[in-house]
């Protein structure tokens, strides 16, 4: 745990929130699986496990195959494990059945609400077709990391009904160009998810890594939120659990290392303009009446000339799932 009188946040401005890293902020290590087990079944609990996976079929086998064997036949910590293949054009579908997932098409989820390509998409689809009260989101792109994962982000949430979303933290290993391993990763985060998060809401100065693809969060909570369809959905749900519920609904783990495979910078562009996007939208939602199309201009230089390229930002944003659950049980029963 994080003492409130460590020197290193006392010398941060009034808004770092050196009480609540007192006591919601965590190891994997404070959460041993005996422990998780006895709180899950006195709670009454159910979890699931979702990985939005596109075109990951080199690692999605290995993320299925440890999380199965150790969290669901050797433990039965995890109730579903759910693989959401968003248009992969590869066998990330096959790989991650046959290693032991419940593998769902995004497209293929209640089509007729339509298909967008994206993260966020995936998990907003993978409400639709799980049960769990509490859902852990991990990504299928891990290659340096282990099933304390799930079990580290499951602590918090089953140890205090207050909290509402569980973010973790880690050490974010990079491969440079000399292949030296370094923890300069998280790109992103670093030039833009925490400078917005610094300069907008300083009171979540504290939250190591907003855009951490491993979080949990109770049902009740996510089907509550508006998702972004792309990148933005990290982030989207840390803002608006935080602005509707309140600091104290949010807690962290310490997941310890994370290594994944690493994009280039001008896909990561992409990704940090919606970023600003789900940002700006939420701060200054009157600014953003409608979802307009938004296409990032980029540059890359072939010999002597200067080539462009305009690639699309994803700015839809799915409603509350609650509404639409609700809404398609209502449409059953009148059927029936």
């Amino acid at each position: 745990m994080v003492s409130a009188s460590n020197p290193l946040q006392e010398s941060w401005a009034d808004t770092w929130p050196a009480e609540w890293l007192g006591h919601r902020m965590s190891s994997w290590r404070d959460w041993p699986l005996e422990w998780l087990l006895e709180r899950k079944q006195l709670v009454g609990a159910t979890i699931s496990v979702v990985i939005p996976a596109r075109n990951e079929e080199q690692t999605v086998a290995g993320v299925v195959t440890a999380l199965a064997r150790q969290l669901m036949s050797g433990s039965r910590m995890v109730d579903e494990l759910v693989v959401m293949d968003s248009d992969s054009t590869d066998a990330t579908y096959e790989v991650a059945a046959e290693a032991g997932a419940a593998v769902y098409r995004t497209r293929e989820v209640a089509p007729h609400l339509g298909s967008f390509p994206g993260k966020g998409e995936a998990l907003w689809k993978s409400l639709l077709v799980t049960n769990g009260d509490l859902l852990v989101f991990v990504d299928a792109d891990l290659t340096d990391w282990g099933p304390h994962f799930v079990t580290g982000l499951l602590g918090p949430l089953l140890s205090d009904p207050e909290v509402l979303l569980v973010k973790g933290f880690y050490d974010r290993l990079f491969a440079d160009s000399t292949g030296s391993v370094t923890s300069d990763g998280g790109r992103v985060t670093e030039l833009v998810a925490r400078p917005l998060v610094t300069l907008w809401w300083p009171e979540l100065a504290g939250i190591v890594q907003p855009l951490a693809g491993e979080w949990a969060a109770r049902r009740n909570l996510i089907e509550s939120l508006e998702i972004p369809v792309g990148y933005g959905v990290e982030l989207a749900a840390l803002l608006d659990t935080v602005g509707q519920h309140g600091l104290e609904s949010v807690a962290q783990v310490d997941l310890g290392r994370r290594g994944h495979r690493h994009q280039a910078s001008h896909d990561l562009a992409v990704m940090a303009a919606e970023l600003l996007l789900v940002a700006d939208r939420r701060r200054r939602p009157a600014a953003h009446p409608g979802l307009p199309q938004v296409r990032l201009r980029q540059f890359m230089r072939n010999g002597d000339a200067m080539l462009h390229r305009s690639r699309p930002v994803p700015t839809h944003e799915r409603p509350p799932a609650r509404a639409v659950r609700a809404g398609e049980a209502a449409t059953s029963a009148g059927t029936v």
